[in-house]
């Protein structure tokens, strides 16, 4: 008897140890006391901490006469080719927009393209291949110049010829732009959105997108930086590539931390005379690498991002420009 009682004493106890450890077991698996945490806000529609979108810009071709270049410090006189200034455009289209795309085929990065319309002209087989690739093809005007000083009907004729230039040749209606130098006109973005555009860059106010109001509606601002441009940095300020490089990863640090309490978004700009260098292109390669250390670091095309932030209730509206706009 004295054994059976102690026999069923360990029993007891096991079975309510049995039972303390089961239930320990559950937190952390659906318990209720789980269930009342809350999970980690995610600020991006597809969850990511950080969006990185690169700009590629197609503009071999569509320069004017002395339009600015290594040499342009000393310009000849007008109606004298400048020979060595427009070899170095072409070297955009013989060389940079190949080597480029390369690197963005390597990693599976889709980029946006924003496309002069006599460039595609003249280089019919880059922007192809550009298309092709599976990047977007974005406006540039028909031809590398000023929007500023246009009146709305100029202006609509021009940003519409370069749409139906471009996709004459590559099948892709633009639903993004970027004027040159960023230099708009009060009517610009009427003018867009007349046109059946999503979005625009010419803007450098914030580190994420947002939605500004033309003539009543959703337009959504897809903001450019100075601070991450080739043509600023490496022809503007003589940058090396290793300063441009260190440059992105400082920025993408601060941003990705930025990250995870508020929707932050890194842009990046080449051109194809300047991003497209060996040294460039290397830089580039090396700052994708460093961004593949991190989760939750998404690249991608504009045209995709305005698609998803469009209707998105957590997407800023900012109606600084409403003086033009309505």
């Amino acid at each position: 008897m004295k054994y059976i009682k102690q026999s069923v004493m360990v029993l007891a106890a096991t079975v309510f140890l049995v039972s303390a450890f089961k239930a320990n077991d559950n937190v952390g698996k659906g318990s209720p006391k789980e269930e009342n945490i809350p999970a980690a806000k995610k600020y991006w529609p597809n969850g990511a901490q950080l969006v990185i979108s690169v700009s590629m810009q197609f503009e071999t071709g569509g320069q004017p006469e002395g339009a600015e270049s290594p040499f342009s410090n000393t310009p000849l006189p007008k109606g004298q080719p400048d020979l060595p200034a427009e070899s170095w455009y072409r070297y955009g289209g013989n060389e940079g927009i190949y080597r480029m795309l390369d690197v963005w085929k390597k990693y599976n990065i889709k980029v946006t393209s924003h496309v002069v319309g006599t460039a595609a002209e003249k280089y019919p087989e880059i922007a192809k291949a550009i298309a092709n690739g599976g990047h977007e093809i974005a406006a540039h005007g028909i031809s590398w110049d000023n929007q500023w000083n246009k009146n709305y009907n100029e202006e609509l004729q021009f940003v519409k010829q370069g749409v139906d230039a471009v996709k004459k040749i590559t099948g892709q209606k633009a639903v993004g732009y970027n004027c040159n130098w960023l230099r708009r006109s009060p009517n610009t973005l009427k003018v867009l959105q007349d046109l059946g555009f999503l979005y625009h860059i010419d803007d450098l106010s914030h580190d994420e997108p947002f939605i500004t109001k033309v003539k009543g509606k959703n337009f959504v601002v897809i903001p450019y930086t100075l601070r991450n441009n080739d043509i600023v940095n490496i022809e503007g300020k003589h940058w090396s590539p290793d300063q441009f490089l260190a440059q992105l990863k400082f920025e993408f640090d601060r941003l990705y931390e930025e990250g995870a309490t508020k929707r932050r978004m890194m842009s990046i700009s080449f051109h194809d005379r300047i991003g497209g260098t060996p040294a460039m292109v290397h830089a580039m390669e090396e700052f994708i690498k460093y961004t593949k250390e991190k989760q939750g670091v998404v690249f991608m095309r504009k045209d995709d991002i305005a698609k998803m932030v469009m209707n998105d209730p957590d997407t800023p509206v900012d109606n600084s420009e409403a003086i033009f706009n309505n």
